[in-house]
Formats: structure tokens, sequence, C-alpha cells
């Protein structure tokens, strides 16, 4: 297997599922990454695989834009007081004492559902330890640091009267639980993912939106002209 450390430039063929497992293999610093479009939807992908050839040629001349992408760090403690019966001791979910942690870093988002439970989750979300809100519902994401600052630590828990543990996904993989007296800590990660633009960052962006959403495709209003109007007068003339 080659080490990871050796490799200076990425180069992926598929579709965003296989720009974010490329993320997951790197848990510190990513190598620049040139994401060719060949699957469904692309957002992150923003060259086509026609013009492969003339376009790896001028990334590596030095004739290329980057864009940083942020990852989030999540860190995972699961508590040795870990069981599927709910409490309403608060206790056991401020001891994080003897409890094993798991680490991972994620370009989209972590989605935290109720899983297979007929119940809803209830999750507790803290702010830098402060508790800040309780969700109640089918699930959660967290993706963005467009609500929060990007300094800050968000921290998940199960509440202590819920009925149903909870089920987290990071960027799709690693499906696993939230089990009382567990907690996610989500911050942004210091090792984001530089993705080489096809163009520049705000033209492969909306490029993207028209290719994937049809975003702007749509069919127009006519414009009034002037015998159109002369039309619309004289309906009405007869209508009088």
């Amino acid at each position: 297997m080659i080490s990871l450390i050796k490799i200076d430039f990425i180069i992926c063929l598929g579709g965003d599922g296989t720009l974010l497992y490329a993320s997951s293999l790197f848990q510190k610093s990513v190598p620049p990454v040139m994401a060719f479009h060949l699957g469904s939807l692309g957002f992150l992908t923003p060259f086509e695989v026609q013009e492969f050839q003339e376009q790896i040629s001028d990334v590596l001349k030095g004739n290329a834009a980057l864009t940083l992408r942020s990852r989030l760090r999540c860190i995972v403690i699961s508590s040795s007081n870990n069981t599927s019966n709910t409490t309403n001791s608060s206790t056991d979910y401020e001891n994080e004492n003897n409890s094993s942690t798991t680490n991972l870093l994620v370009l989209n988002e972590v989605v935290i559902d109720r899983g297979a439970s007929p119940y809803l989750s209830n999750i507790d979300l803290y702010l830098d330890g402060k508790l800040i809100t309780s969700v109640q519902g089918d699930g959660l994401i967290i993706s963005t640091p467009t609500v929060l600052p990007a300094g800050v630590e968000l921290k998940v828990r199960v509440s202590p009267g819920s009925r149903s543990t909870a089920w987290m996904s990071f960027d799709g993989r690693g499906r696993q639980e939230l089990g009382h007296g567990d907690s996610l800590r989500v911050t942004t990660s210091i090792y984001p993912v530089p993705s080489i633009c096809a163009r520049d960052q705000i033209s492969d962006w909306f490029a993207s939106l028209a290719e994937c959403l049809q975003w702007n495709v749509r069919k127009k209003q006519r414009v009034f002209d002037d015998e159109s109007v002369e039309e619309n007068d004289d309906d009405e003339v007869l209508d009088s």
C-alpha cells in the first residue's frame, strides 16, 4: 500500500462521492485535488474528462487557482456507561472519564438521525460547553459554519430523557450509534481540502448549479411590444 505521506497530487474521476472518499483517506493535510466530473451529480467536480490532457498539463505548469474547502473535525466520545436504557441522571452526562474517543474529518456534513427507532430523537446541543438548545425530531445535520463562528466547539448528546439513542454518519460513511452518555464534538478542522478550480471559485460554483440543478434555465416571459398592446386594446373594445 502506498504511503499517503508520499502523495502530493490527487486526480479524482467520478462524482462528489469520489471526492468525499478521497478526503476521508487524509485525516491530516490533503494534497491538491483535481476532480473530473464522471458521476451523475457533481458540485465539487469542475473539470470535464474530455479535455483531461490539456487541463492536467496546465495545472502541472502552475496555471490554476485553489479553493480551500473547510472540513469539520468530529470527536466521538463513547462513554463506558453507554446503555440503551433511558436515564434522568445528569451526572452520567457530565462524566466522560474512562471513555474512548474516535477522531474523524468530514467535508460535507455529519448526520445524526433516529435510526431504526420508532421514537423521535431528543438531542442536546452545547456551544463551548453551554447548553444552547434541545432538538426533538427525526434527526440533525451539522454542515457549515454559516450560523456559528468557526472557532467554537459544538457538542451533541442524546437528552437524558430520550426514549431512544441516535445514529451518526460522516460524509455518508462510518455509521455508528450515539448512545446515552456518549457525545459528539464538532469543530472546524485545520486541514482543508485544496481543490483545484477549472476557472475560478465563483465561476465553478455557478457552473455546477446550472449543470446539476438547471439553475437559471427556464422559459422567459415574453416582452410586450407595440403590436401585442394594440391587440389587447382592440379586444377590450370588442368586449365592451
